[in-house]
């Protein structure tokens, strides 16, 4: 990391102010150890953690793959089955427990292709192995909200990343960044705004403290 960004480093995760350059050397020192590597980035709803993980894959290109936490939301069906279909992008709307299991197989690929599971917001569902992760990628970067959450069965994912982030961005700008993706993908304006108010807020006070669990805080938006 440039160090001319890095503040309040004493007992505590790095405080990043810089740009997207000091993230993306970071990740390129994960990728070139030799060895297979896990980057999580973490943060609110709407923190910009999908945008930093492309932007880092296009820069190491051949060298890493995403594969996204939210893969491994429920389905509708099972959603509905549970009652928690008003509450989807809570922690228990997501199989945890699988997700857990494939970052273990991640870490130790064993010489296999792992296919992971991908999220398609225009249907909202999950489609299973989207993902294919060969043995040969150094680093493979997972995103999502929950990735420094301390309560089980959240609390594993911890342990398995090498290194953590945590994107802080602007409040006011990530809020409209959700406003405007929910009515982008089917919901009226204000609906979107009801959601994030009652849904996406309350996920946010829930994955802040977990903050303290990151290698890095990322302050404002890096890309």
């Amino acid at each position: 990391m440039d160090d001319e960004h890095a503040v309040g480093t004493t007992g505590g995760p790095v405080r990043y102010e810089g740009g997207l350059p000091g993230l993306i050397a970071r990740a390129r020192v994960l990728a070139d150890s030799g060895q297979r590597r896990l980057l999580g980035i973490a943060g609110s709803p709407g923190s910009g953690k999908s945008t930093v993980a492309a932007a880092v894959l296009t820069a190491l290109g051949s060298s890493a793959v995403v594969v996204p936490m939210d893969g491994f939301h429920l389905s509708g069906a099972e959603l509905s089955r549970l009652g928690r279909t008003g509450r989807k992008g809570a922690p228990d709307t997501f199989d945890a427990d699988g997700y857990v299991a494939l970052l273990r197989r991640l870490r130790e690929p064993g010489g296999e292709t792992v296919y992971a599971p991908e999220f398609h917001r225009e249907v909202e569902e999950s489609y299973a192995g989207s993902i294919a992760v060969p043995p040969h990628i150094p680093l493979v970067i997972t995103e999502g909200n929950y990735l420094l959450l301390d309560e089980r069965p959240w609390s594993a994912v911890r342990d398995l990343l090498d290194e953590a982030w945590f994107l802080v961005p602007d409040h006011d700008e990530r809020v409209a960044r959700l406003v405007e993706r929910h009515i982008r993908y089917g919901k009226p304006p204000d609906e979107a705004r009801k959601w994030v108010r009652h849904s996406d807020e309350r996920n946010t006070a829930l994955v802040w403290p977990s903050r303290a669990r990151a290698d890095v805080v990322v302050l404002g938006d890096p890309v």
